[in-house]
């Protein structure tokens, strides 16, 4: 009796353990989803967002509304994210303060913030978390004071690379979020 109780107990151990060491891309991206964002702000915080994408059902994305044009006399510094991270750095916060500070100084402009990732990663999952990024921006512009109609974001994942190659200094280059600006015509 001693034995087969043992021996029980000893196969249930040895089950948990295999059950609880499966990997699945699916509950990573789960997971992700639920990270905390800039100062815990989500997405349910940017007045006149209705969507994960930033845009109203029937809002037309600035860079295919024919109403906007993409200002070329503005560029930004890219913010960069940590491996596998949408979390916004304390480092990269000014470069996210001096967009919202052009938007309060021009307010006919808007901006499409740009997700981006490194190439590691399938397509779907940095898709998501190219878009979890631009999410963080712009909550954080949110809290800034950019109102959220201003505002749209865009998930590129590992589709856009600002550097070609691979390695740890290639890939910090690439994950990262970026903002195109638009005026009206």
């Amino acid at each position: 009796m001693r034995f087969s109780n043992t021996m029980m107990a000893v196969m249930g151990a040895i089950a948990l353990t295999f059950a609880g060491c499966k990997y699945d891309d699916a509950a990573e991206g789960d997971a992700l989803a639920g990270k905390d964002r800039a100062n815990g702000v989500g997405i349910d915080t940017v007045e006149g967002v209705t969507d994960e994408s930033g845009m109203a059902a029937t809002e037309v994305p600035f860079d295919k509304d024919p109403n906007y044009t993409r200002c070329t006399d503005v560029e930004f510094e890219p913010v960069y994210f940590g491996f596998d991270a949408s979390n916004l750095s304390s480092v990269e916060l000014a470069k996210i303060e001096a967009v919202a500070q052009h938007l309060k100084d021009n307010p006919g402009r808007v901006v499409i913030v740009e997700g981006n990732c490194d190439d590691r990663g399938s397509n779907e999952y940095n898709l998501s978390l190219g878009d979890l990024r631009a999410i963080s921006i712009r909550d954080y512009m949110a809290v800034l004071g950019i109102a959220g109609d201003r505002m749209q974001t865009k998930s590129y994942g590992e589709e856009k690379p600002a550097v070609m190659g691979s390695g740890e200094e290639v890939w910090s280059r690439n994950r990262r979020g970026e903002f195109a600006i638009f005026k009206h015509k």
